[in-house]
């Protein structure tokens, strides 16, 4: 894309006479989204035909990557680059270079943006760039014919055509000073904040600004006011100047000489703030800008000449000067007002003929969040959540807040318990699923999920993996078939099944008889665990109908086999049964849920992941090598060698015959 035509204006004293058109693109340096944001709703609302913002510089990002951004209602890809140059490569039409660095970083990603040929102009907006970093870059843009904004700037706008940054507010305040369209006031403050202010007076006042400038408040700023002001008098749009000036500095003595000279034509109103300095009794007073101080003197351009800083003495030089100054600041809207009327009276502007001033601003979609708030729209939600809920002050279980979770009269138990079935169990019942995660917390090295998860850590797989690698192995061999043995006994105690029938049933299926059977525990060396959670719950819980039913056919399969003993999936699921349907909480129909939904499989694996991860920190605090399987415990059961392909048989007897000269003369039989 070539550069807009008034980019190519004729400089005034080195500072390019027209930085910005409704065409202007910029690179944004260190990306913050709400600004970038602002650029582009200030495009939409201008009836811009595309985004001012080309590209974001993103030091260290991946190259090809993109942020999100509206443009109205439409989403657009904002390309991301690692360095300026890259981006600059990619969108060559983008001379505005715009830097949210910090004061830290500021000196060296601008000056290298100053190096690149297509960046005309930059915007510095950190406060606290070192003075010396600033006359550096200065000297330096100076040199390559670009012009500095800032530091310790917002930026500026020209109205109806190209934002930098933050620059003049919302969207609604940009409507209201009717900065969606150009009007024929060239402004330039020091102040970002007051500039914002006097957007709106000049808008009540005037037909509205052309273009408004920060210069930022800094001692040594990259352009001064004096230089914006020779812009404004050499740009054809502005008809009227306005300067807001402060104390400190003697820029505004610059403006004054060059209205005597008559290098400035055109009608400047302006004022400088400070007027009350004199009424401090220190020598020196800072006034929030670093370059707004009362003290006495100046010597700001370095040349030797002590100019008085105060704000009276610079309004008496405007003043004498020819530049309309009005005795205070509450005057300076009717000053202001008073110049545009001499020059609407005189047929130099025209509030009918203002550029676009006639089009209204482009109506900008609301952000889907701020809609909803305020009842604009309804949708359907995507998801629904009746377990929890994290909108308020603080997170709640089930309605439970967490710092009630948190005293002394709740455990874990109860949280499980509100996350999973949205009950607050009885202490008694809180207290078996603590005791059941305790218990089935770990089984030792050698079990298959434990042994996953410590082959996966010594491999140098993550804590997270190697969980993972564990957990895969629980099935209906290894911890899942908790669930599974509660739905069984619990069929079986409510119908009045024998113990033998129902074992023999499900044999001549040929289903397993699940919570049945221990690769090691005996009749004669039964499961601790077992007898731990069964000696609890004869203690604690009203019945154990269904833990007694799953003993009897213990007692049954014992006459088969020794290890045919209750293990702890089968202990586990039938207490869980015993728990849920004597805690008075459930209907028959919840409990069927509860066990159909597979939360009882979820204890065990919460609870076995305790260990889990125990078993993985413990391999990889003991920085364990890789693990491989020894030969000695592998039986290798290889089946009879199939007879050799006949090709490779002939192949193998002419390689032989060639190793032998070709024939079989000399040889044997």
């Amino acid at each position: 894309m070539a550069p807009p035509p008034a980019a190519e204006a004729a400089s005034a004293d080195g500072v390019n006479v027209s930085l910005f058109s409704s065409s202007t693109r910029a690179l944004f340096y260190n990306y913050k989204a709400a600004s970038v944001q602002r650029m582009l709703d200030f495009d939409y609302v201008c009836r811009r035909s595309a985004p001012s913002v080309a590209a974001v510089i993103s030091p260290g990002a991946a190259a090809g990557g993109f942020v999100k951004a509206f443009f109205g209602s439409t989403e657009v890809a904002l390309p991301v680059f690692p360095t300026t140059a890259a981006a600059a490569a990619a969108a060559p039409d983008a001379d505005v270079f715009i830097n949210f660095a910090s004061y830290r970083s500021a000196y060296a990603s601008s000056l290298t943006a100053v190096q690149v040929p297509s960046i005309r102009t930059l915007v510095i907006i950190a406060e606290g760039v070192p003075e010396r970093h600033t006359k550096m870059l200065i000297a330096a843009a100076a040199a390559a014919g670009k012009t500095i904004i800032g530091p310790a700037t917002v930026g500026g706008v020209q109205a109806g055509a190209f934002k930098i940054g933050d620059a003049a507010g919302t969207v609604d305040n940009i409507v209201a000073c009717k900065l969606h369209r150009p009007g024929s006031v060239g402004f330039v403050s020091k102040s970002g904040g007051l500039s914002n202010e006097m957007y709106n007076v000049l808008a009540r006042t005037t037909n509205g600004l052309f273009e408004g400038i920060a210069v930022g408040g800094d001692a040594y700023p990259g352009t001064t006011l004096a230089d914006h002001v020779r812009r404004f008098e050499a740009l054809p749009q502005v008809k009227l100047i306005v300067v807001l000036g402060e104390l400190g500095g003697d820029d505004e003595y610059v403006i004054a000489e060059e209205l005597t000279a008559g290098a400035i034509t055109k009608p400047l109103v302006a004022w400088v703030s400070g007027t009350c300095a004199p009424w401090f009794n220190a020598a020196e007073v800072q006034f929030g800008h670093a370059g707004a101080k009362s003290s006495s003197t100046n010597d700001a351009d370095g040349s030797g000449s002590a100019r008085d800083g105060s704000a009276a003495t610079k309004l008496a030089a405007l003043r004498a000067a020819g530049a309309v100054v009005p005795e205070s600041f509450e005057g300076f809207a009717d000053a202001i007002a008073g110049a545009y009327a001499k020059l609407h009276a005189a047929g130099l502007v025209d509030d009918k003929d203002t550029g676009d001033a006639a089009v209204a601003p482009r109506p900008l979609p609301a952000d889907y969040p701020s809609a909803l708030r305020s009842g604009a729209v309804r949708k359907t939600t995507n998801v629904v959540c009746t377990i929890s809920d994290d909108r308020g002050e603080e997170p709640t279980y089930a309605s439970v807040p967490l710092s009630e979770l948190m005293t002394p009269s709740y455990g874990v138990g109860d949280a499980l318990s509100l996350l999973w079935f949205k009950k607050l169990l009885p202490p008694w019942a809180s207290r078996f699923i603590e005791l059941v995660l305790v218990t089935a917390a770990d089984h030792g090295p050698c079990v298959s999920g434990a042994h996953n998860t410590i082959v996966a850590a010594r491999a140098g797989k993550d804590l997270i993996s190697s969980l993972c690698s564990g957990l895969l192995t629980i099935g209906p061999r290894f911890g899942g078939a908790v669930d599974a043995a509660a739905i069984a006994f619990k069929d079986a105690q409510e119908r009045g099944v024998p113990p033998d029938e129902f074992v023999e049933g499900l044999k001549k299926c040929g289903r397993r008889v699940e919570g049945i059977g221990h690769r090691i525990k005996t009749a004669e060396n039964r499961d601790k665990r077992v007898e731990l959670l069964s000696r609890y719950a004869k203690e604690a819980f009203p019945s154990t109908h269904v833990l007694t039913y799953a003993k009897s056919v213990e007692a049954y399969t014992l006459t088969k086999a020794s290890n045919l003993v209750l293990n702890i999936d089968g202990c586990i699921g039938a207490l869980f049964v015993d728990m849920l349907m004597t805690a008075d909480q459930f209907s028959p129909a919840e409990v069927d849920e509860v066990l159909e939904l597979g939360a009882l499989n979820g204890i065990f694996v919460v609870s076995r992941s305790i260990g889990l991860v125990g078993h993985a920190l413990d391999q990889r605090r003991m920085k364990q090598p890789l693990y491989r399987h020894p030969w000695d415990d592998v039986l290798y059961a290889s089946p009879e060698r199939p007879p050799p392909r006949a090709d490779y048989v002939q192949a193998k007897a002419a390689a032989g015959a060639a190793s032998n000269g070709g024939g079989d003369e000399g040889g044997s039989d």
